[in-house]
């Protein structure tokens, strides 16, 4: 509880809470002359609101070279710590790995059952965006990206999208699994996410074949992957 009202307290300043928001999307790290300038700050102010960050393990710093002489700068970036807020006491995590070895304890059904579940939650997911939108007109290949984008930026994925020229790969990145903590126990948790960005896309395209490039379990700064699609 102790650490819940310190987090509360350091997001309370709406500044620095828009700088950690600012950092969750840069997907990487940033000094404090970029944040000053960023947020039209002095870089003492921008210093003292990355430190406050810090201070309760929402970012982590080092001090490197950049290259261009002079000092070394300190870089922020995200910390690998979990942050979660829950009033009263929750714990969604310990319930997750209660579930997970539940299933994979029934052997290759429990599998099954586990890649079925994620494909239909993925499923869903895309559906729920699709609720949203007027019912009539045949979705563009634009239009299916956006619904992609906007579902995974739900779901908590920090993702980045792209596709080639003629609309038949899509290359996206995760930044934030929402799985890790369990996934670096159980290699399944990864086939089980596969299979939930599998229903994702299944919902949208006619045909899907999706091709995991990098994986930030193995040491990776994001999950990387490339869809090959038909509309």
């Amino acid at each position: 509880m102790e650490q819940t009202l310190k987090i509360t307290n350091v997001l309370s300043d709406p500044t620095r809470y828009y700088i950690y928001q600012y950092i969750t999307k840069r997907h990487k790290e940033v000094t404090v002359q970029e944040v000053a300038d960023n947020f039209n700050i002095h870089p003492n102010v921008a210093r003292l609101h990355l430190s406050k960050l810090e201070d309760v393990n929402m970012l982590i710093s080092e001090t490197k070279k950049t290259g261009k002489g002079g000092r070394p700068s300190r870089l922020y970036r995200l910390s690998d710590d979990v942050i979660q807020l829950h009033f009263p006491f929750r714990d969604y995590m310990l319930l997750s790995k209660v579930a997970i070895e539940t299933m994979l304890s029934l052997g290759e059904v429990g599998r099954q059952a586990l890649f079925l579940t994620g494909k239909r939650f993925g499923t869903e997911l895309i559906e729920q965006e699709l609720a949203k939108r007027s019912l009539g007109d045949e979705l563009n290949f634009e239009e299916k990206l956006t619904i992609l984008k906007n579902a995974a930026t739900l779901a908590g994925f920090y993702p980045e999208f792209d596709a080639n020229a003629d609309q038949t790969k899509i290359y996206f990145q995760i930044f934030n699994c929402p799985f890790k903590e369990v996934a670096e126990e159980h290699d399944d948790v990864c086939s089980m996410h596969h299979e939930f960005l599998k229903g994702m896309f299944e919902v949208l395209f006619d045909s899907v074949e999706l091709l995991e490039k990098e994986n930030m379990i193995s040491g990776c700064d994001a999950c990387s992957y490339q869809a090959l699609v038909t509309n």
